[in-house]
């Protein structure tokens, strides 16, 4: 028997797990280490089939990056978990339904049909030397450099909105002028105040003992 179904059938159901975790438990800061797990496994699954770039690239951003972010935003904020979870009972008959439209939705697409893997009796094993990153980057720039000049061309207007959003002049917003700030004198801002100095009042004398 192969190892590589028992590994990946492994990794499947701690992702699986994981995920749950996600969803269900109490404490937000677990949620996000459960999910970090997931993304880990998720990895580890994707070197499996052979995809290292998408690995590594799942491991530096998500998890090196927006998951510690995550992390560091739910333990500043003061969150109030019960409040949170009162209303997990009553949308949870949705919850359920709305899974398993998206699961099946995913069947439907991302099936082997889809991709032309119900072909093949097994997948096709490279060599040692073969480099995934270098076929991704080929095939991206070669077959799919339309699609890709598009992506881009919509993340750069998403971030030209985005910025134009947040530098709208808004009549209760106070900013700073840093050219003020730089141009000022110490006579603008320090003023020489004398006062005349004042005596100590003297000491009452100690009340005589009878």
């Amino acid at each position: 028997m192969e190892v590589s179904p028992i590994i990946f059938y492994s990794f499947a159901a701690v992702l699986v797990l994981a995920s749950m975790a996600v969803i269900s438990v109490k404490n937000p800061v677990h949620a996000v280490l459960f999910l970090v797990l997931s993304f880990f496994t998720s990895a580890a699954i994707w070197i499996l089939l052979e995809a290292e770039f998408l690995a590594i690239t799942l491991v530096l951003v998500y998890v090196g990056a927006v998951m510690v972010l995550f992390l560091f935003v739910v333990m500043m904020l003061d969150i109030n978990v019960s409040k949170l979870r009162e209303g997990f009972a009553r949308y949870l008959p949705v919850g359920i339904l709305v899974g398993v439209i998206i699961l099946v939705q995913m069947a439907m697409v991302l099936g082997p049909a889809n991709f032309g893997l119900d072909k093949v009796a097994e997948p096709v094993r490279h060599a040692a030397n073969y480099s995934n990153t270098k076929e991704l980057g080929s095939v991206l720039y070669t077959v799919y450099v339309y699609p890709f000049e598009i992506a881009a061309a919509i993340l750069l207007v998403a971030i030209v909105a985005a910025i134009s959003l947040t530098l709208r002049r808004r009549p209760d917003s106070k900013s700073q002028s840093v050219a003020a700030q730089v141009k000022v004198k110490r006579q603008d801002r320090v003023r020489m105040v004398k006062m005349v100095a004042e005596k100590p009042e003297p000491a009452a004398p100690p009340a005589e003992k009878s």
